[in-house]
């Protein structure tokens, strides 16, 4: 395959300029904007107190534990999944779970780049997978971390495509494919704007999982061949546990002080600004507990509320009746008490929450009129007439209808149910992939 500039051979090794001299580009470019944009993210550590990270990880200072033999006849693949935050750690619990199984066996490491995300990857995964910190895309630390890891297959997910990487990548000859594959509105027109330098990463990927056609046409425009995409389905579907319980709910309710006895709104994943929006929208005498989407937005909710209780204080009730969840893996246990669930990020001006985990659990969700990252999941439930979708200007009106009216909320949960069902298997399509990929290798 040909590009502008850059051109790969048969083995994914690149030719035309020398890597060397590709690596340095690219690392003298990422200095440069550190060093031009120093006083911006510094502050921006210091104010969201992430300054407190592992660094020396980060900075490929210290890499993963160096891994033994793998690949080939009679061993076990490994596979290196990349997933950024949270968000991407929760979607592939089933597909790791696959990847493990038979027949593939496969030594699975998961990689994350936020401190959230690691927490989270370490709670699920950690006692099965080795859970590592992804590092900056400079050449020494990436090469220093897949010395160390020696993966057979690198799956990303979502996308989160870096130079360094791919490149090196390709020329250790190890595919990377995307799985889950998203690339959204604005990512794409920023990235078609400068096409003719992000091409040669996306003409490196051996597959694209996409989630849905639109973007797989926003792949295949960025140069990734029609043969290598697939359009999968989304594994977030998978990932949401249909359940009417869920163990440790009436433990937070106690500990947190919430009525039984007492209608609960639950908004989650929200933003600065959502909760003022919710706790004006909630009848007399319904309870309101919000759920940050960020840590360091967890204060600006406790003051936009008045009289608030945070879980984190140990201490039961609220006089207002107003509750946040400023701990991290206890949203679900929220939803599961809730009688109506809001989704943050949708009032805003940012661009949408998952909307899955809460219908699964046969809860009426609420959505405002940004859902542009989840477009195609919310097209799937408000066409079976399992989401509702108002404006920040309605959302009282809807909500004490809602409230008022549980034939309603009970109708539109088991919609979103039978959407969750229905749309559910994506995984098992991502499995069927990394096994296609590794089967050359194996052989």
């Amino acid at each position: 395959m040909k590009g502008n500039d850059v051109r790969e051979g048969e083995c994914g090794h690149e030719v035309g300029y020398p890597a060397s001299l590709m690596g340095l580009i690219v690392d003298l470019a990422y200095a440069i904007a550190v060093v031009v944009t120093a006083p911006i993210w510094i502050m921006s550590l210091i104010r969201t107190g992430k300054m407190r990270t592992d660094w020396a990880a980060r900075l490929g200072i210290r890499v993963p534990q160096s891994a033994g033999p793998h690949g080939g006849i009679g061993q076990r693949p490994r596979i290196l999944i990349h997933a950024v935050s949270v968000g991407e750690v929760n979607s592939i619990q089933v597909l790791v779970g696959q990847l493990a199984s038979a027949p593939l066996h496969a030594e699975l490491i998961i990689s994350v780049t936020t401190n959230t995300g690691l927490a989270r990857a370490s709670t699920l995964f950690g006692s099965r997978c080795q859970v590592v910190r992804f590092p900056f895309d400079f050449s020494i630390s990436m090469r220093r971390f897949l010395g160390a890891v020696k993966p057979d297959l690198v799956l990303l997910t979502e996308l989160e495509l870096w130079p360094n990487f791919t490149r090196l990548c390709a020329g250790r000859g190890i595919p990377v494919a995307v799985i889950n594959g998203r690339l959204s509105a604005r990512s794409f027109a920023r990235s078609r704007r400068v096409k003719w330098l992000l091409a040669p990463m996306f003409r490196r990927l051996a597959h694209v999982c996409a989630q849905d056609a639109t973007y797989a046409t926003r792949f295949a425009s960025m140069g990734v061949s029609a043969d290598r995409i697939t359009v999968t389905g989304t594994m977030k579907w998978d990932s949401a546990q249909i359940a009417d319980t869920v163990e440790g709910a009436e433990q937070l309710a106690r500990e947190m002080g919430i009525d039984p006895n007492s209608p609960l709104v639950v908004a989650g994943s929200t933003a600065p600004g959502e909760e003022s929006l919710f706790h004006a929208a909630c009848p007399p005498g319904v309870q309101l507990l919000c759920a940050p989407r960020k840590p360091e937005w967890f204060a600006q909710a406790l003051r936009a509320l008045p009289g608030a209780r945070a879980r984190s204080d140990r201490k039961q009730g609220s006089v207002t009746g107003r509750f946040v969840l400023d701990t991290i893996g206890e949203l679900r246990k929220a939803y599961a008490l809730a009688d109506v669930v809001i989704l943050g990020r949708t009032f805003g001006t940012l661009h949408g929450s998952d909307m899955m985990e809460p219908a699964a659990l046969g809860k009426v969700v609420i959505v405002g009129p940004r859902v542009d990252d989840f477009q195609a999941t919310a097209d799937a439930l408000l066409a079976a007439g399992g989401l509702v979708q108002t404006s920040a200007n309605e959302l009282a009106a809807t909500l004490s209808g809602l409230l008022e009216s549980p034939q309603r909320r009970s109708a539109i949960a088991a919609a979103a149910r039978g959407v969750v069902r229905r749309e559910q298997g994506a995984s098992a399509a991502h499995a069927q992939c990394a096994a296609r990929l590794l089967a050359p290798i194996r052989s």
